[in-house]
């Protein structure tokens, strides 16, 4: 295969630790050509034509995709020639293997370390030259090549970074990185230099490495291969593309196609589309006409609309427009990304999806109980990242890394069809490692982002940033907002714009307003904007308008106000409820702490049942177990959803987890104060299913309750007349915006707001860029509340401004990305400024010292193998107990107070747990102080902090 050329000499290994220690082990010019093998398939199926063609067109080669193959097969075929260097003796099991000739440089090779990754960048454009692949005029091309193949440990390195010369051995070792190179070349047909590498092409291309090596990488396969080496490298190719699907499919990352349904089959909805879901089938094809690079696509309606099928069926049109497969479907918590889960699994098992690749992308996905503990299963991936170093613990955290992606809380960003939190897209946009990895898994997705406005300005940069990539990748990107403000669709579309290619100061002249209810869609490559029809927009306002009624009651929190006491207040409104014809509520607070006081208070007051014993009033928040939680966001979206059956009568009191994307519809809804946006989408589930039921019939026959005669949506005002923020909300929202939210109530004409007409200029007035002050009263609390909310949101812009990656045509190097000193792995920079969190496990310390999960002390907490490994089952009975908390809960104590079990240490999923140990006594687990604070873990509220 090699002609005149030095042969490779198979002493060199490639992967040693983890494997058969009987055996020699595995050759590193084989596990090249694995890579090389794996990426050509990951080209063939994986990849979307999109990402195709965009890759092409960033070496030069538009419409000569199978040279751009080539080019890619060779970055991955290369990935690992550092390892042709001072790397082969920090093995001493694989160093013993080595031929003499290159054995006996042991010692002056092995006096200093660097890591292979840095040696690939510095030696593969020599190599490169050498082969002839690259001539005078191509060396930017074999420099970025070099960049890709130092950037596959998922950090890019500045070119600068020296290797000491004694590291890379003599001639001997300079002609066999030739030899393995000449190897791997010549299979792939000796692939000629494209004329250029842009950046954005090649940062995709490191995903592609990254995701090849990772899947050729796996214990399992590498023992198989070991065992049988074939005879020639010839007909080793041969095996590994024989045996690449099989690997693609068995880590759930093939790929499906559809059998599209109509309408109503698709998406299991009785009747016909709405107005505005017709007006997306009927008229977005014509809109997005033949434009190659993509397009960005508004919708905007009240809540209960149907924007989620209406962003369902613009997928289909622009997938199929743009060359994408599948969807990102990301939303803002946890709970709205389980519950949009199920209907999206449920849409595509109707058309024939049952094996798409459909997995949940927040961090607590994987305990979400539609995965089989076969999908929680771990297999070691022998990455050789931190081998050179030696130390054990960077080594066990650097073997972690792709468990967690091909096996772990991370895999589902790489599934065809990912629903999840928008935090793990954002990481695509931050200095952390393997953000080309996420930038491959996005780029191949139509990718939708409901509930736009419910990000502070920190997350709209980010997002508005990632926007910019994807307008780059020619991306389809669709935006689903309620309440969003015309500025911030403004900068999301020009930033969208910008990364198409578009000039900013064209942009700066230009405005992008859209229709309310109805969509806007704005092409990438002619910046045309194309609005929904007029008829269908006026027909979606008469099919959809509500009138909804608007009630400021003023309350003081605390027991010092008579009547006005809020609970005193709520116990009152909800007198209905709990008497004569029943009926439905849903009461709205602001943090956990007056959810859980509410309702114990509610509960004590209507009905002693607990919500586990099927009481009356019902709690639901972000602090409760994970399955818990899920099993409660499940109760409650049937007892308050559009099929029923319909309970006689429901309190449910909750916090912001049922504001956004949760099918509920309550008779009454009352809701602490809170900025105007939100509280729109907390009325958004008053009276959300009445045309349905109208025109259908209500569930089990029974109508609404006779007081409830019209929706009505109830704020509790703690500062009208005069009063004060409670301290308890602390810095949950921005002080202005509720006084400007409370000015802007208390001026509604009539107590109603008409939906959807009134909606928009509503959020403008409370949330648009007004800065119509007093400013002849510079002392005022208006003016000083206004200033520190700006001041907030300019910093916090500009924090996420100095984090994030560079716009995709700004980046030069490809360092670019991980221009922050250090090692930033994913939990060293936030998606949500100030809001760290970690996952909490409540265990238990029986009386006779054992520590057990549950407080009844029959299970107790299970331990990991020497190896890390533990049974599935055990994970998962660990990780369905786990609870997110803010990080900074834990700043003042001991760490290794809250350490798990030191046996956990080396498990991808339990290592990063805390551990909060409850004493029992009596039965009772007791309260544990915590800083200032205690925490226990209450069966029935969840975790109570006080």
């Amino acid at each position: 295969m090699t002609g005149k050329r030095e042969a490779p000499d198979e002493s060199v290994w490639g992967k040693s630790r983890g494997l058969d220690p009987g055996l020699p082990p595995y050759p590193l010019i084989r596990h090249l050509l694995d890579a090389a093998a794996m990426a050509l398939h990951l080209w063939d199926v994986y990849l979307s034509e999109n990402q195709r063609v965009r890759i092409a067109e960033g070496m030069g080669l538009a419409g000569e995709l199978e040279r751009a193959r080539a080019v890619v097969g060779l970055c991955a075929g290369l990935h690992d020639i550092g390892k042709l260097s001072g790397f082969q003796f920090c093995s001493w099991h694989g160093s013993q293997y080595l031929s003499a000739e290159l054995g006996g440089d042991r010692m002056k090779m092995s006096a200093e370390r660097f890591g292979h990754d840095v040696v690939g960048l510095q030696s593969a454009k020599e190599v490169l030259v050498d082969l002839g692949f690259a001539a005078d005029e191509d060396l930017r091309v074999a420099e970025r090549l070099a960049e890709v193949i130092g950037g596959h440990h998922g950090r890019f390195h500045r070119a600068e970074d020296g290797v000491a010369p004694t590291f890379l051995g003599g001639a001997t070792w300079t002609r066999q990185r030739v030899a393995h190179a000449a190897v791997v070349h010549e299979v792939l047909g000796t692939p000629e230099a494209p004329g250029v590498f842009k950046a954005s092409a090649a940062v995709l291309v490191t995903g592609m490495v990254i995701l090849a090596d990772w899947l050729v990488s796996q214990e399992d396969y590498l023992r198989e291969r070991q065992r049988g080496l074939e005879p020639g490298l010839a007909d080793h190719f041969k095996r590994s593309q024989q045996d690449a699907p099989r690997l693609l499919a068995e880590a759930g990352l093939a790929r499906v196609g559809l059998q599209r349904k109509e309408f109503a089959d698709a998406y299991g909805i009785r009747g016909e589309p709405n107005p505005l879901q017709r007006s997306v089938m009927d008229e977005l094809r014509e809109a997005v006409g033949e434009g190659p690079r993509g397009g960005i696509f508004l919708v905007t309606a009240a809540p209960g609309d149907g924007k989620s099928e209406t962003a369902l069926e613009a997928e289909r049109v622009l997938s199929e427009a743009f060359g994408t497969q599948g969807y990102a479907f990301l939303l803002p918590t946890m709970a709205t990304s389980d519950q949009m889960h199920g209907r999206v699994v449920k849409a595509l098992l109707r058309q024939s999806g049952e094996d798409a690749g459909v997995t949940l992308v927040h961090s607590m996905a994987w305990l979400n109980s539609a995965y089989v503990d076969e999908d929680l299963d771990t297999q070691s991936v022998l990455t050789c990242d931190g081998d050179e170093v030696g130390e054990r613990s960077r080594r066990a955290e650097a073997d972690m890394r792709p468990q967690r992606w091909l096996r772990g809380p991370k895999r589902p960003l790489l599934a065809q069809f990912a629903v999840g939190t928008i935090d793990q897209a954002l990481m695509a946009v931050l200095p952390v490692r393997h953000n080309a990895l996420r930038l491959l898994a996005l780029s191949g997705k139509t990718f939708i982002v409901d509930e736009a406005h419910a990000y502070e300005p920190y997350m709209q940069v980010l997002l508005g940033r990632l926007v910019n990539w994807l307008g780059a990748y020619g991306v389809p990107v669709v935006l689903l907002s309620a309440t969003l403000p015309a500025s911030v669709s403004d900068r999301l579309i020009k930033e969208y714009l910008q990364g198409t290619g578009h000039k900013t100061r064209a942009l700066s002249r230009r405005t992008f307003p859209a229709p309310y209810p109805g969509w806007l869609y704005v092409d990438g490559e002619s910046g045309q904007a194309t609005q929904i029809s007029p008829a269908h927009q006026r027909e979606q306002a008469r099919a959809r308008g509500m009138e909804l009624g608007v009630v400021v009651e003023p309350v003081i929190h605390g027991s010092d106000g008579g009547t006005r006491v809020r609970l005193a207040v709520i116990e009152r409104l909800l007198r209905p409820v709990s008497e004569g014809e029943g009926g439905t509520a849903l009461v709205v607070c602001n943090t956990v702490g007056d959810a859980q006081e509410t309702y114990l208070s509610l509960r004590e007051r209507f009905d002693e049942r607990s919500h586990e014993q099927g009481g009356s009033v019902q709690l639901l928040h972000a602090r409760f177990p994970g399955d818990v939680r899920e099993a409660r966001t499940r109760e409650v979206t049937e007892g308050l959803g559009r099929t029923g059956p319909r309970p006689l009568r429901r309190i449910v009191v909750a916090t912001q987890v049922v504001e956004q994307s949760l099918d509920l519809d309550a008779d009454i809804v009352i809701s602490d104060l809170a900025p105007l946006s939100l509280l729109l989408q907390r009325a958004g589930r008053c009276w959300r299913h009445e045309n349905h039921w109208a025109r259908y019939g209500y569930p089990d026959g029974r109508s609404r309750p006779a007081w409830a005669i019209a929706p009505r949506l109830v704020v509790l005002d703690p500062i009208a007349d005069g009063g004060k923020t409670p301290q308890q909300w602390g810095e949950v929202y921005s002080e202005h915006l509720l006084a400007a939210t409370s000015r802007t109530l208390a001026g509604i004409e009539d107590g109603t707001i008409s939906i959807p007409g009134d909606v928009q200029g509503l959020v403008e007035a409370v949330h648009g860029d007004n800065e119509d002050f007093d400013w002849n009263n510079p002392g005022g609390s208006e003016v000083k509340a206004w200033t520190a909310h700006k001041g907030k949101e300019m910093a916090e812009r500009s924090m996420a401004g100095l984090l994030a990656v560079p716009r995709a045509r700004s980046v030069s190097a490809l360092h670019d990305l991980h221009d922050l000193p250090g090692e930033e792995d994913e939990w060293e920079v936030s998606t949500r400024l100030g809001a760290d969190s970690v996952r909490l496990l409540c265990a238990y310390v029986q009386e006779d010292g054992r520590v057990t999960l549950d407080l009844e002390g029959e299970q107790l907490l299970p331990l990991a193998a020497t190896d890390g490994k533990m049974p599935v089952s055990s994970v998962r009975e660990v990780m369905r107990r786990i609870i997110p908390i803010r990080a900074d809960w834990l700043k003042e104590v001991d760490p290794d107070s809250f350490a798990p079990p030191e046996s956990w240490t080396e498990h991808p999923m339990l290592g990063e747990l805390r551990v909060l140990h409850q004493p029992v006594q009596g039965g009772s687990a007791q309260a544990v102080k915590v800083g200032s604070k205690t925490l226990r873990l209450d069966k029935d509220c969840g975790l109570v902090r006080r």
